[in-house]
């Protein structure tokens, strides 16, 4: 039988041992997920992730913003129930007391039998006298107890209210956390993306120059057009003009999430204040303003109107003319001018 034997193994070049080491080293790092940097993401791809972040940030500050609406209302309706329920508390102790009074003169007196009062008396006439004294009492005792009773059932009426309310609010505040944790947590996202662009590129981006687009709508146009004269734009009645004039006072203001002023804003909080400081108040959220008013079309447009985007409606601006709006972008980028088409148009309402 013939012996097998193993090939001999000849040594490897210097060159090819090389090249096996290197495809060696670079399939370990394919394999165990180190060695090489990851690779960074084009602004483009950056900016649209930043941008969709952003939105999504935008549309839990809205819903935020609602709910904070409905907690601060639930507050108020509960302050308001426990201050009746006080008050009543206070008017149920005061008959209480008037009644104990009067069951006490009644039992120093003996609780006689009338009929045996009378024969007793000696003088039947003064009897007689007290005795409708005695009957006036005592009907204005039963009305003191009657409206014991109903302050009873109202406090009783008005802690079961309460107790709902406090249940409502609780309702309410755990909504708020929820939609503040997520509004955090997307705008902590966007800023961990900005962050793996270059200083220039991520100077770009907060200047609007790669706007959509291809717009620019960045803070030097912003600042451009705030030197705007005022009288340029023709609003159609005096609240419009000065919702339009408070808007343009607000550019250059940081833009802060949840913000009603008057030191920074959010979208829905810029136009509420602006409209408010012509007198017309306006709900907190863009969802409810774009029904505060009449709706008008975008070729019907007027200064003061209010201009909403997005099919969720969750941004809004105020129209000033020409196709512009000032309104409150986003975090990191202060109240300006920019188009109405920068955004896709979703309707526009005019109050006042």
């Amino acid at each position: 039988m013939a012996a097998h034997r193993k090939p001999k193994q000849r040594p490897l070049g210097g060159r090819t041992a090389a090249t096996l080491a290197l495809a060696g080293a670079a399939t370990a790092t394919v394999l165990d997920g180190s060695g090489h940097a990851e690779p960074r993401p084009t602004p483009g791809a950056v900016k649209a992730e930043v941008d969709r972040l952003h939105r999504e940030a935008e549309e839990a500050t809205e819903r935020y913003n609602g709910a904070k609406e409905e907690a601060d209302e639930a507050r108020r309706a509960l302050d308001g129930l426990r201050d009746e329920a006080a008050r009543r508390t206070a008017r149920l102790n005061s008959a209480r007391t008037a009644l104990g009074s009067a069951a006490a003169a009644q039992y120093r007196s003996g609780g006689l039998d009338p009929a045996v009062q009378l024969a007793l008396s000696s003088d039947p006439d003064e009897y007689l006298e007290r005795a409708a004294l005695a009957e006036h009492v005592g009907r204005r005792q039963a009305v003191a107890i009657a409206s014991v009773r109903r302050e009873l059932t109202e406090i009783g009426r008005l802690r079961a209210e309460s107790t709902g309310k406090l249940a409502e609010l609780k309702r309410h505040e755990t909504a708020l956390a929820r939609h503040k944790s997520t509004v955090q947590s997307k705008l902590s996202a966007a800023r961990t993306l900005l962050a793996r662009l270059t200083a220039e590129q991520r100077r770009a981006y907060e200047e609007g120059i790669a706007g959509r687009d291809g717009r620019q709508a960045g803070t030097a146009a912003g600042r451009a057009d705030r030197t705007l004269p005022r009288g340029s734009v023709q609003a159609p009645n005096p609240r419009a003009a000065q919702a339009v004039a408070f808007a343009y006072g607000a550019i250059g203001k940081p833009y802060v999430w949840g913000a009603t002023g008057p030191n920074a804003y959010d979208c829905s909080g810029l136009t509420q204040a602006a409209w408010r400081s012509a007198g017309v108040s306006l709900p907190r959220t863009t969802y409810t303003q774009i029904n505060a008013g009449q709706r008008v079309s975008r070729s019907q447009l007027a200064p003061g109107d209010l201009v909403f985007f997005y099919s969720g409606i969750s941004h809004v601006g105020l129209y000033i003319g020409g196709g512009q709006m000032i309104h409150a972008p986003r975090p990191g980028a202060p109240v300006r001018i920019a188009p109405i088409d920068q955004m896709p148009f979703a309707g526009a309402t005019r109050v006042g």
